[in-house]
């Protein structure tokens, strides 16, 4: 009869206990297991065997074993003789109760056998597991988490106890177990209390009844708040582009994601090869020592009055290495959209205190010349710029070529975007058959994109909303007065354990009382990798003696599913449908379908699709990085 016993410790203990649970056989025992084989092999020069392992058992606990026996990682080798082989089989059974035990079964039965008739030895071990041991109740005590001021946040003590993941009813398994503990405490320790320590961890496991007692004790430590913004490494640049992000005031509640927005901030603006953000931690390793200072007079004087408590200081401090001060970048590439890729690319991140920041882009459908001066980002969180360039387009048998000074704006966060852009724009339009025609506009647009994703990078779960609203609408420097709406939304949705729906849609519309003098940049086009696939890129729109040219309206949609068979690999298959037209009764649709391949790659999703496109009754390879948005 098994007894009632406890299979764990306080935390180092019972994190030791995890990972020797499963990796103890292949320390000791195997060391002292060689040992033997090779004293053994040397004094009796026994023969080899090579045998074959049948493992009967549930498939996780199968490959579990399949991983770990010693049988297992012993075969094929060529010191193990007949004798070896047999001790390795009598050991096997409580290797493997050992083993599962970690996946909750305290009770197996396992028997293990040698099979020698043939002329190859078969070792088997036979695994009934029997019933798992559940979780049958959680004791989770929380030591401190009191506010040290009055009106201060109470700490929510339910909400921390409903986070715990494994709960009464669950199986009890070792690596569970461990998870769960570290959670708790990182959930702890992620606000208010970054000291925050795990002072016991029990386990206590009944076979008989196949319940688990969980004990967990928590300590708070004391409560903490920043301080002081300190700044390290910063001499070639203004303090104002690390200033001017931090969110942080002093007296605010210890936020780990505060100061992970705050490093995420400063890395993104271009001036630091790398950022750290982080707290001075040494006011609490100074307030530690005084507490063994104050405990050993205590010891030797009783009458020594006790510290005053409260929350402690912490400074913010934020170390970075500076890039250099000028760099060039060049780079090729290839996209089915507009053929082979050259740039170069040209940062000066100190120009008057600003960043300038230089690209010549050559593709075969498009080539484009562009310098643009950035502001440090204001304390109010906007960025400032001022650019010009000129872009010439040739594609579908339309010739563009538009020149453009702008000052631009953004503020917000990658979940919510916003955007100002005023433009000068001057553009001189070809298409065979037809007089050159040049216009000037000076539109002013105002972007905003709205992102709710599992990840901005390997999205699965969620949507993204983009919407543009401008035009030119004053007679100033424009040959044409317009309108322009231009909506897109993106939605991911998962599909059983291994599937992924993706649903894409766009529309767009132009008022004008005439189309010509409209840049064309403001018009509509479909058809290419991230619109209608099937198509070439911009290949539907409005025929003009055999060109074709952008249009006042645009609608697509696409719906695809995508199976991640092995991740990160998938295939997908999708529908398209869309057009551009000057009228939006000649929207006609037009329909592409296809397969793809997936890879989640580390910068984003690879996309390589193959499609047809029905109404031109062809196919068409496709390859796409990431998302648009």
């Amino acid at each position: 009869m098994l007894s009632r016993r406890p299979i764990s410790r306080p935390q180092q203990s019972s994190q030791l206990l995890s990972r020797l649970a499963r990796h103890a056989l292949t320390g000791l025992s195997a060391l002292a297991f060689a040992t033997s084989v090779h004293a053994q092999a040397t004094q009796e020069n026994a023969p080899a065997v090579d045998y074959t392992v049948r493992i009967d058992a549930p498939r996780a606990l199968e490959e579990l074993l399949e991983d770990n026996l010693d049988l297992m990682r012993w075969r094929g080798n060529a010191r193990v003789d007949l004798e070896q082989l047999q001790r390795l089989v009598k050991e096997a059974p409580e290797q493997a109760r050992t083993l599962i035990a970690t996946e909750g079964y305290y009770s197996p039965k396992i028997s293990a056998g040698l099979d020698t008739s043939g002329a190859r030895p078969v070792a088997r071990v036979i695994v009934d597991p029997g019933q798992p041991v559940l979780v049958g109740d959680v004791d989770l005590v929380l030591q401190g988490f009191a506010s040290f001021e009055e009106g201060g946040a109470p700490f929510d003590a339910n909400a921390l106890r409903n986070r715990w993941t494994l709960p009464v009813g669950s199986q009890f398994r070792q690596g569970d177990w461990e998870s769960a503990k570290n959670g708790l405490l990182r959930d702890v320790a992620q606000t208010r209390f970054p000291r925050a320590r795990l002072v016991e961890t029990s386990a206590t496991v009944d076979p008989d009844s196949r319940r688990a007692l969980l004990r967990v004790v928590i300590d708070s430590g004391p409560e903490m708040r920043f301080g002081e913004l300190r700044i390290r490494g910063l001499t070639r640049y203004p303090r104002e582009v690390i200033t001017n992000l931090n969110k942080i005031n002093p007296g605010d509640e210890y936020s780990e994601a505060a100061l992970q927005a705050l490093q995420s901030r400063v890395q993104d603006t271009g001036y630091f090869s790398s950022v750290e953000v982080s707290t001075d931690m040494r006011a609490v390793l100074n307030a530690e020592i005084a507490d063994i200072r104050d405990d050993a007079d205590d010891d030797a004087n009783p009458a020594t009055p006790e510290r005053p408590t409260g929350p402690t200081t912490l400074p913010v401090v934020v170390r970075v290495t500076e890039n250099k001060q000028k760099f060039v970048e060049a780079g090729v590439g290839f996209s089915t959209d507009t053929g082979a890729r050259a740039s170069l690319g040209y940062d000066d991140l100190s120009v008057f205190g600003k960043r300038f920041k230089s690209d010549l882009i050559y593709e075969q459908k498009r080539q484009t010349a562009k310098g643009e001066l950035f502001w440090p980002t204001t304390a109010k969180g906007y960025n400032d710029s001022i650019s010009a360039g000129v872009e010439r387009e040739d594609l579908r048998g339309e010739i563009t070529t538009l020149a453009s000074v702008g000052a631009h704006r953004s503020w917000g966060s990658p979940l919510l975007e916003r955007s100002l852009t005023l433009e000068a724009l001057t553009e001189k339009r070809e298409v065979e058959g037809f007089e050159p025609t040049r216009s000037k506009s000076l539109p002013l647009t105002y972007s905003i994109t709205r992102r709710r994703l599992d990840s901005l990078i390997q999205p699965t779960n969620g949507y993204v909303l983009s919407g543009q609203f401008g035009g030119a609408v004053l007679p100033i420097l424009t040959d044409e007065k317009f309108l322009r709406i231009y909506l897109r939304g993106l939605y991911y949705k998962p599909v059983g354990a291994a599937g992924t729906l993706l649903l894409r849609g766009e529309a767009g519309a132009v008022a004008s009382k005439e189309k010509l003098g409209v840049p064309s940049t403001f018009l509509f086009r479909a058809g290419g990798d991230q619109s209608v696939r099937g198509y070439g890129y911009q290949e539907l729109g409005v025929q003009q003696n055999g060109a074709t040219v952008g249009g006042r309206y645009l609608a697509t949609a696409s719906a695809e599913y995508q199976y991640w068979f092995k991740p990160p690999w998938g295939v997908a298959v999708f529908y398209d449908v869309g057009n551009a037209a000057d009228r939006f009764g000649d929207l006609n649709p037009k329909s592409g379908y296809g397969v793809g391949a997936r890879w989640r790659s580390p910068v984003g999703p690879i996309n390589v699709d193959l499609a047809y496109g029905h109404a031109v009754r062809k196919a068409r390879l496709h390859f796409s990085l990431g998302f648009t948005f």
